[in-house]
């Protein structure tokens, strides 16, 4: 078995000092729900719960032109957009477009991560991350997942918590 190549994100908690383990999954490209989490929470066996989604939002309020901020939520979730906002001291969030997230992250869809970023957008995770053990996140490509300890990635993505999700 090969082992997985080293992706940014990966070479960021290597300089960190950070334990963590790379897990690669198939990506079908003619399968248009193989990049949810769900999906990917399937190929690498953990429950939805564990496998956290990065999504890149823009925020519109105190300023003239629109921020990014990423959200980080677990995969069985939806995002709150005014949580989302509220947390981030704004008047108002939402997604960014498709076509913004490569060119403003470096990560395609389904690859997107906050570790390594092209641009380090603050980042929000939602509170229910510290109820797992160990979690998943995208490596910044898709086809592969990190195995990461919530506190480890918390201090690499230098991310805030918050309650971000839809009850």
């Amino acid at each position: 078995m090969k082992s997985a190549p080293k992706t940014n994100a990966a070479r960021l908690l290597d300089s960190m000092a950070i334990p963590y383990q790379l897990v690669p999954y198939e990506v079908d490209p003619s399968d248009s729900n193989a990049l949810t989490a769900i999906s990917v929470a399937r190929k690498i066996g953990l429950p939805p719960e564990q496998v956290f989604k990065t999504l890149l939002a823009q925020t519109s309020g105190g300023t003239a032109k629109p921020d990014h901020i990423f959200a980080v939520i677990s995969g069985d979730s939806e995002l709150d957009l005014k949580k989302l906002a509220h947390a981030a001291g704004e008047k108002k969030a939402e997604l960014a477009s498709l076509k913004d997230v490569e060119p403003l992250t470096g990560y395609i869809r389904g690859g997107v991560t906050v570790m390594a970023a092209r641009k380090p957008f603050p980042a929000f995770a939602d509170e229910t991350i510290e109820l797992h053990d160990i979690i998943s996140v995208s490596a910044g490509q898709r086809g592969l997942q990190l195995l990461i300890a919530p506190a480890d990635y918390l201090r690499a993505s230098n991310a805030t918590l918050a309650d971000l999700t839809k009850i």
